[in-house]
């Protein structure tokens, strides 16, 4: 544009040429605009796409949730690349360990269940569970009954000298009532569990009894007196409760302990009982008899273990012989002499067993004979709970497959259900994957642990007939509800029994649970090649639909890594893969145990490092697992969300959820403890992966970015 303002031009030649020019200039400056307005929206639209193509925030109220419980225990004044455990759970003090946090959570959630008026149909297992626990929460009416229940039970048990009733007395009739109808033993203990080498083979299992009080031995002389003294004086409010002369109950409560005192004389001492390591001797029904004759063995037994058929052959695997043989003398001694301090020794038992399902007054005075027993013993306080706690657990107890299928409609959608087992899923192949890269296993130990894998079964929320009303009912049709909450709980204790007897006698072709679907605890079984993750703990915090992935891979995904590397805890173990390159796995072991080590312990804290070998094995291969299984995750599928107003990647998101479940501080530990302590969980198996270094940028040399790295998973 300077060049043609530079011409030489006349006068005339300028005015002939002006109408020409100006639209020219025009043209040529709408053209700068438009250029400009083009650059400029196409610059607008580059910074979107690149915007959009970032990480979206999460802005569901889950999400919010996770965010303050993180920024409650997040430290973000500690270094992650030199103690990331305080990094991610500075604060944990005040917030406590997620898995019992959790597991509080799904106790109110039973809770709020079982307390919203709902309408079920007569006579169905919902409408029993309900009306049990709202019978167990009536202390009106539980108080207003008063005695009258528990001395109705003591009725039909025959009556006892001090309530003026007694009439006559059959001992081996009142012990197999005992035994059969009320789940007491107070002369020896009668269970099944399975053979110790023929599978799905119930044997009876004969073992000494449990006392109310501290063993003698293992108290001083003064000590000992005291506790005898304190015990004296609730066994004495018990039979004034029950409306017996004070006289009489004085008398009837101190042979009572008298007859305790000499059981306890029969008894092997401790020292004896841990190096015998729970040796049980072989007898038959018709050899015990000869040895304890007082009892009538088999009429007890067999009342017992209904529907069982029992005969005089019948094995039975008995403990402490010589006690049973002692016992059984002084029941006879008893029967001639005093046959009705005999009865109110087993009347008093019962009373104090049953005392949870009586009135305040009994169970103060439980209350009272417990806290005077701790303050003498080293007995372990028991806490005092609200009713509500203590009604739950009965009705957990009691109705366990019922709440399991309320719990699962609550709190385990079938879109849960199955993004919980997509992420599953993804962490198998993942482990797969892993095992044809270890380069200690040889092939043949390579192809059976991937055929493990691949055959393994997951159980997942709850088991699947507990979603089966029809099924549901049947278990429960036993349950006869009120008219007190003592008969009640009766009711329920049979019908407990007769299911546990049921499952012994008739094999199941289905894996039986060993935690309740609304436990924040997973397992796996070797015997069986099962994992079983219940639907208490795929819960938030640590799985939730509309988590960032990294959430989920992180801590769910973790978790479940980890139960499934216990299926190669035996290839760990010394000599148990004969064809693996022994070197090169002990030389892996050797450097977990190095990398370990190298880590400072909160002050105070020891364990034992032979102890919790597997479980750091477990550890290091699940966030390894999980990791390469968020990456592939990744690739496949776009769209990665992050927690609202945090900074932090997805990356960096995954590696602080798997720190959030071991946010726990340090106690005092049980040295048989097989884990190791919470830092140490966080920090061995997150420095052993450079994927943790290069997101949180951490200098080679720090503790979280160690010079060498083990090559076990």
């Amino acid at each position: 544009m300077g060049t043609l303002w530079s011409q030489e031009r006349t006068p005339e030649e300028g005015l002939s040429t002006e109408p020409s020019r100006w639209p020219a200039l025009v043209r040529r400056g709408l053209l700068v605009v438009l250029l400009s307005a083009l650059i400029l929206g196409s610059a607008w639209h580059l910074f979107y796409i690149f915007n959009s193509c970032g990480p979206r925030s999460c802005q569901t109220p889950a999400c919010w949730d996770l965010r303050a419980r993180y920024l409650a225990s997040w430290n973000t004044s500690m270094p992650p690349c030199s103690n990331f455990f305080s990094f991610a759970c500075g604060k944990a003090k005040t917030t406590g360990d997620p898995f019992q946090t959790l597991a509080k959570e799904n106790k109110d959630r039973l809770r709020r269940i079982l307390e919203t008026p709902s309408s079920w149909p007569p006579d169905s297992a919902e409408e029993k569970a309900f009306k049990f626990y709202n019978s167990c929460m009536d202390t009106h009416a539980i108080e207003a009954a008063g005695a009258g229940p528990i001395r109705k039970v003591i009725e039909e048990l025959g009556g006892w000298s001090i309530s003026g009733n007694w009439t006559s007395f059959d001992f081996n009739r009142t012990l197999r009532l005992l035994m059969s109808q009320y789940n007491h033993f107070p002369f020896f203990r009668a269970y099944l569990r399975q053979h110790p080498s023929l599978p799905h083979t119930p044997i009876i299992q004969i073992d000494q009894p449990e006392f109310d009080i501290p063993h003698k031995k293992d108290q001083e002389q003064k000590i000992y007196t005291q506790i005898l003294r304190d015990y004296l004086t609730y066994l004495n409010q018990l039979g004034t409760l029950l409306g017996g002369d004070p006289s009489k109950v004085q008398e009837h409560a101190f042979l009572s302990i008298s007859l305790t005192s000499r059981l306890f004389q029969f008894l092997q001492p401790l020292e004896q009982q841990q190096a015998q390591e729970k040796h049980f001797e072989v007898l038959t029904v018709d050899q015990l008899q000869e040895v304890a004759p007082a009892i009538d063995w088999l009429s007890c037994l067999q009342a017992t273990f209904t529907p069982m058929s029992l005969s005089p052959s019948q094995p039975l695997f008995v403990y402490d012989l010589e006690y049973l043989k002692n016992m059984s003398q002084l029941v006879e001694e008893q029967m001639s002499d005093n046959r009705d301090f005999l009865q109110s020794y087993m009347i008093l038992g019962l009373v104090g067993t049953l005392t949870p399902a009586l009135d305040s007054q009994f169970r103060e005075a439980r209350r009272m004979l417990n806290h005077k027993l701790q303050n003498l013993t080293d007995w372990t306080p028991v806490p005092s709970r609200p009713r509500w706690m203590e009604c739950l657990e009965k009705t957990e107890t009691f109705f366990k497959s019922t709440l399991a299928a309320l719990f699962i409609h609550e709190a385990f959608s079938p879109g849960t259900q199955s993004s919980a087992m997509e992420l599953f899923t993804a962490i198998k192949d993942a482990l797969i994957t892993h095992v044809r890269r270890l380069s200690w296993m040889d092939e043949e130990t390579r192809k059976e642990a991937q055929d493990r894998v691949s055959q393994l079964q997951v159980k997942m929320g709850a088991p699947e007939w507990v979603l089966k009303p029809e099924l549901v009912r049947q278990e429960y049709e036993d349950i006869q509800l009120g008219p007190s909450f003592l008969q009640s709980a009766l009711s329920c204790i049979r019908s407990l029994r007769a299911k546990t007897i049921r499952n012994y006698v008739q094999p199941s072709t289905h894996h039986r649970w060993q935690v309740s679907p609304w436990e924040a605890n997973a397992y796996y079984s070797i015997l069986e090649n099962v994992v079983v993750f219940p639907a208490g703990l795929l819960q938030p915090p640590f799985f939730h639909l509309s988590y960032p992935r990294a959430v989920n891979f992180g801590a769910a995904g973790s978790i479940m890594a980890h139960e499934l590397l216990h299926a190669f805890h035996q290839l760990l173990l010394p000599g148990a893969c004969p064809a693996c390159y022994s070197l090169g796995l002990e030389e892996a072991l050797l450097c977990l145990g190095r990398l370990y080590a190298a880590f400072p312990l909160p002050k105070g804290t020891r364990f034992n490092a032979t102890l919790t070998v597997l479980e750091d094995a477990a550890d290091m291969g699940g966030v390894a697992i999980a990791q390469q299984a968020y990456r592939k995750k990744l690739l496949e599928h776009k769209g990665e969300t992050k927690l609202p107003q945090l900074d932090l990647s997805p990356q960096q998101l995954f590696f602080l959820s798997y720190a959030q479940v071991l946010c726990r501080m340090s106690t005092i530990r049980d040295p048989r403890n097989s884990h190791s302590p919470p830092s140490l969980r966080v920090h061995g198996p997150l420095s052993n992966l450079p994927e943790f270094a290069k997101y949180f940028g951490c200098p080679q040399g720090t503790l979280m970015n160690p010079q060498h790295r083990c090559q076990l998973w």
